[in-house]
């Protein structure tokens, strides 16, 4: 199927199932952040996705073909965004198992009430609305900085939309591990499994994917280090 592709857009292979997605490098791509969360991310056979801030709708369409889940939603509060998102679900056939729905992050619980998820995902912003420089375009600057949703809005829907033993799965800076922690415990959101991600093994860590479980007891595994590059490449 071939979906409308605007001036400026551009289709990606996505290298995995024949998928392609469609973007604008004008505003703003997805960067390896979303593609490992997508392998972080652990889906049973039948469970329902939330992914809030899906952006241009990668992480759903990966999932999509990585995991059996049974459908994958994603919540995207630009609207040209998430219409761009929905067109590359139809360019993929994928609206039976995907769905892309515009709205606030911060009203997620009553735009889906009263639904749960076995599964919430978020690739969220890093940076902190005050915190470094601004992109003066806005699509960029909400999509690195907390300009329209925080982390305390991310994981208070979120426990909104849970049940005992969902899951919640985040990528994120290292530098802001203790706060998510601490705020993913206030929120009933027991963090389960920790990943710390490295450029090279001998440089310190530029993300952590992170794993929540609602209700769950306190216990963090935490797994080996994923080291992105070698010094022999």
């Amino acid at each position: 199927m071939t979906s409308e592709i605007k001036p400026g857009e551009r289709l990606d292979d996505l290298q995995i199932g024949g998928l392609e997605l469609i973007q604008d490098p004008g505003k703003f791509c997805f960067g390896v952040d979303a593609v490992l969360l997508s392998d972080f991310v652990r889906v049973k056979p039948g469970e329902k996705v939330l992914d809030l801030g899906t952006g241009n709708g990668i992480i759903p369409i990966l999932l999509s073909a990585k995991t059996p889940a049974d459908h994958i939603t994603g919540l995207e509060i630009q609207a040209e965004t998430a219409e761009m998102a929905r067109r590359s679900v139809a360019h993929n056939c994928l609206e039976d198992r995907v769905r892309i729905v515009t709205g606030d992050i911060k009203e997620a619980a009553e735009i889906f009430k009263p639904a749960f998820f076995d599964v919430i995902t978020t690739n969220p912003p890093y940076m902190l609305s005050q915190h470094g420089f601004r992109n003066p375009d806005d699509a960029k600057a909400i999509a690195r900085h907390e300009v329209l949703c925080s982390l305390d809005d991310i994981l208070r829907e979120s426990m909104k939309l849970m049940q005992d033993k969902s899951r919640f799965y985040m990528i994120h800076r290292p530098f802001r591990l203790t706060e998510i922690m601490i705020k993913m415990n206030h929120y009933k959101i027991e963090p389960k499994r920790v990943q710390f991600v490295h450029p090279y093994l001998d440089k310190e860590p530029t993300m952590v994917l992170i794993e929540g479980v609602r209700g769950a007891r306190p216990r963090v595994k935490v797994e080996p280090p994923l080291v992105m590059y070698s010094r022999e490449e």
